[in-house]
């Protein structure tokens, strides 16, 4: 009796677009493999606004160090990691106010008022913020025209008017950057495709504490929720729509 053809499916490789991304180092080929039903082609949508995801001061203390060295004297820092996405989220913000997009942000909603007990963003124990920490970095200051949304919990989404502001506006999708890509951005990339907007997450524009969890979280939204594009080429797009507009 014949044996039955065992069937060989290739790794993909290396070099494949869909999955040129910071994940592929820790990524195995059968796990890849895996998520193939997911693959289709990417890029920014129509009609697109930026949403930057808690780019406060927060995050960014302690400057460009190793989050385990600043983590004790500041426990909500990224570090390093933070500060690298400086540079490209600067070259994203100058794209978009070129081409006219609406700029929304989030931050943290420091009202007294606001914060009802046991409702918090993340489970994180034991940490007092000072609000001011809650600014928007001065790279990215809001201008008059943006619009800041407070938020109390992890989604820029989740209890805010985000969405009926996007809608009056005829967004029809959103460009996603900010921390943390495990926590915040992931809540408002999923609440954003759940809402029908389709999403673009910039890869060196989102950061987190961890690289494997910037990594895992990068990959799974990717082939789930949302189209993951480098810099340079959503840079490029957004440059392609005000070349229109002239």
């Amino acid at each position: 009796m014949q044996k039955a053809a065992t069937r060989v499916t290739e790794p993909r490789r290396q070099d494949d677009p869909f999955e040129d991304h910071c994940w592929k180092d820790i990524m195995p080929p059968d796990v890849i493999e895996l998520y193939s039903n997911y693959r289709r082609e990417v890029g920014v949508g129509p009609s697109p606004a930026l949403v930057a995801i808690d780019l406060y001061e927060l995050v960014y203390q302690g400057g460009a160090k190793p989050v385990a060295q600043v983590m004790k004297s500041y426990p909500n820092s990224c570090g390093e990691y933070a500060w690298a996405a400086i540079a490209p989220t600067k070259r994203l913000f100058a794209a978009a106010r070129a081409a006219g997009l609406p700029v929304f942000y989030s931050t943290g909603d420091t009202r007294p008022q606001s914060q009802p007990r046991n409702v918090r963003a993340t489970r994180r124990q034991g940490v007092h913020v000072d609000r001011e920490l809650y600014a928007i970095r001065p790279e990215f200051k809001p201008q008059p025209q943006d619009v800041v949304i407070t938020k109390v919990r992890a989604s820029a989404f989740y209890g805010t008017p985000l969405a009926a502001h996007l809608t009056q506006l005829g967004v029809k999708s959103v460009i996603v950057c900010g921390e943390s890509t495990s926590g915040c951005v992931r809540a408002s990339a999923v609440d954003a495709y759940s809402h029908g907007f389709h999403v673009t997450l910039v890869e060196e524009c989102c950061f987190d504490r961890s690289p494997i969890s910037h990594k895992v979280n990068l990959f799974d939204m990717h082939h789930k929720y949302a189209d993951v594009l480098h810099v340079d080429e959503v840079v490029a797009h957004l440059e392609g729509m005000r070349a229109k507009l002239r």
